[in-house]
């Protein structure tokens, strides 16, 4: 009998299954509870929020507390606060108490394969079944970390940004950041008013005002290019600009590096003499590196061709047409600009949610057109 938030469960299989219980995986097991379909809420963390909780200690939302909500249930803040990490995990924990969502805790799927109708998850609590599954997971799992990084100096301590929480892990001495976009350019910011030496290597992608004609720009944006399907013109152009690693500096701007004594530099695109090598030849010596190098999806443990050459699933709106009851969520620009916020995730999971249910209607009513007329059905078959 496996256990997991308070609840316990007697059963392995069904109806649906929703992989990652972060904000896209609770959004989703509200919307299935609206729409009363069976399902379980398999997480691998030891406790609700653990992803945010183990993130750097200053870390702040991008996005206000009114557009922070997920399905249901506002953020409790004023709507210009910006949640802390802490905070955002906390209100996911009252989230998934409030709706009392079956969440199982420390369990990990290992693969996901299907065998006829059913899906298999096969996880270090044994194998789940389920007709239907949502990938709740995200994309950002798998850290870009340069292949030539294997060649620096042993001294050099290397650091995920993942693993960054803090200047006080870092050893003495100078500070290389790889990685110039927003979250690299807040750690480095971090670092930098620890006072150490702190370089930033990376392209400037210029600054985005926080406000506009007294706006917040989330406000703008809610309004605007979040409107944006990403099926259209202009919604392709922005996911391959965003995706590109081309979107502007929010909270941190050029005046803010430049005042804590950070220094710019090209691209990293090597190693000379055990040293950090930018692109214009110049060599740094430094104690530490952390890499902001981005993300790559990492979706190899799902046994379905349902992905294109790059490991991205094929997909409208999170539904895999031609992987029956295979869906995703949380995914940047699943269907607009903000799929991947946690104030944006709630239309795609009522979206998946209906079409579960839809789904689940047409079988049994194929099921009991089948028991009306067995003779014709198996004259069919």
């Amino acid at each position: 009998m496996a256990q997991g938030n308070g609840i316990q469960f007697d059963e392995r299989q069904f109806e649906t299954i929703v992989i990652g219980g972060g904000q896209a995986g609770l959004a989703a097991g509200v919307c299935l509870q609206q729409q009363g379909i069976d399902f379980i809420i398999l997480d691998g963390q030891e406790q609700i929020g653990d992803a945010w909780r183990k993130r750097w200690d200053s870390l702040k939302l991008f996005t206000p507390a009114e557009y922070s909500g997920l399905p249901e249930m506002p953020f409790p803040a004023p709507p210009d606060h910006l949640p802390t990490k802490d905070e955002m995990a906390d209100y996911l924990v009252a989230y998934a108490e409030r709706f009392d969502l079956p969440v199982q805790l420390e369990t990990w799927v290992e693969r996901l394969t299907r065998d006829g109708r059913s899906y298999q998850l096969h996880t270090n609590r044994g194998i789940y079944q389920a007709n239907h599954v949502v990938v709740a997971t995200g994309a950002y799992q798998k850290q870009r970390i340069p292949a030539f990084a294997a060649d620096l100096d042993p001294a050099i301590e290397q650091i995920p940004s993942t693993r960054y929480r803090n200047p006080e892990q870092l050893p003495r001495g100078s500070v290389l950041v790889v990685g110039a976009g927003n979250s690299g350019a807040e750690i480095a910011l971090d670092v930098a008013q620890s006072g150490r030496q702190v370089w930033l290597s990376g392209p400037n992608t210029g600054h985005m005002k926080r406000t506009i004609l007294g706006k917040d720009i989330f406000w703008w944006l809610w309004r605007t290019l979040f409107r944006v399907k990403v099926d259209s013109w202009l919604g392709r152009r922005l996911r391959a600009k965003f995706l590109g690693g081309g979107a502007a500096l929010l909270e941190v701007s050029e005046e803010d590096l430049t005042a804590a004594g950070i220094t710019r530099v090209e691209r990293t695109t090597g190693v000379g003499n055990g040293q950090p090598e930018m692109a214009d030849g110049r060599t740094l010596h430094v104690s530490a590196i952390i890499w902001a190098t981005g993300f790559d999806p990492d979706f190899g443990w799902i046994e379905r061709p349902a992905f294109d050459e790059d490991g991205y699933p094929r997909h409208r709106r999170g539904v895999v047409e031609d992987e029956p009851g295979l869906y995703f969520l949380g995914l940047p620009f699943l269907y607009r600009g903000n799929s991947s916020l946690i104030g944006g995730v709630g239309p795609d999971a009522r979206h998946l949610a209906e079409t579960v249910a839809r789904r689940m209607a047409g079988s049994k009513a194929k099921a009991g057109e089948e028991a009306r007329h067995p003779v014709a059905t198996a004259a069919r078959l």
